[in-house]
């Protein structure tokens, strides 16, 4: 079933173990529930973490990793918090959080204000941030881009190649059928060196396999021994 444009999810969390039977949960599902009925937004899902700071990022949140995947999912577009607080008590961890539902095109609701949080306010604290976190992020990319060619310029020094398919002769029946390609291509003493063309007959007659599984041709032949050579 598709999911509704105005459907929402609500995330709720308490900080200490004690919080979790008191008036925390039923507080912030109500402001959302309220948010919610005002502004025509169908609840479909609740995500809590319970006992969980708000200083702990991503990763230390089972609730809000459940939320995310299931953003991933089905399309919702929409979460509701009771208040920013209750995403993260860290302005770093805050930002980190709200990027990820950025990048996932979400819009994430005070219900207490009715503030889009993942909105850019003009705060110039959190537009540094936001550069700083970028600016790693191309770093890291940057990085592990060079990782990568200086890896395959390794390989190709060692090898002589490093992507695309492995030539004829890779494996030990290549290897095999190879050999014979060779023999086959030797000028026999006294004799006429033989034709590509003759060379794929004697290889399909001796039933010796290409890689494809297709009938032998003169041009694969020429190809794989000039390649060879």
């Amino acid at each position: 079933m598709s999911i509704s444009k105005t459907a929402a999810a609500t995330y709720l969390r308490v900080s200490g173990k004690g919080q979790v039977r008191g008036d925390g949960f039923p507080r912030q599902r109500g402001a959302c529930a309220t948010y919610a009925k005002r502004h025509g937004l169908e609840l479909v899902g609740e995500y809590l973490d319970e006992g969980v700071s708000g200083t702990r990022d991503l990763g230390d949140r089972p609730g809000l990793a459940d939320l995310i995947a299931r953003v991933r999912s089905n399309g919702v577009r929409t979460v509701l918090v009771e208040n920013a607080t209750r995403l993260a008590r860290d302005l770093m961890v805050g930002e980190v959080i709200l990027g990820e539902f950025r990048q996932l095109g979400v819009a994430v609701i005070a219900a207490d204000s009715g503030s889009d949080l993942t909105v850019s306010d003009g705060d110039p604290t959190r537009t540094l941030i936001r550069q700083v976190l970028g600016a790693v992020a191309q770093f890291e990319k940057t990085i592990m881009v060079s990782k990568l060619r200086g890896a395959r310029q390794r390989t190709r020094r060692a090898t002589g190649r490093c992507e695309g398919r492995k030539p004829f002769g890779s494996t030990p029946a290549e290897m095999s059928a190879l050999a014979t390609m060779r023999h086959l291509a030797r000028k026999p003493r006294g004799g006429t060196r033989r034709s590509y063309a003759a060379i794929a007959a004697e290889l399909d007659a001796a039933a010796i396999p290409t890689r494809t599984g297709k009938p032998w041709a003169a041009t694969v032949v020429r190809r794989i021994l000039q390649r060879a050579a």
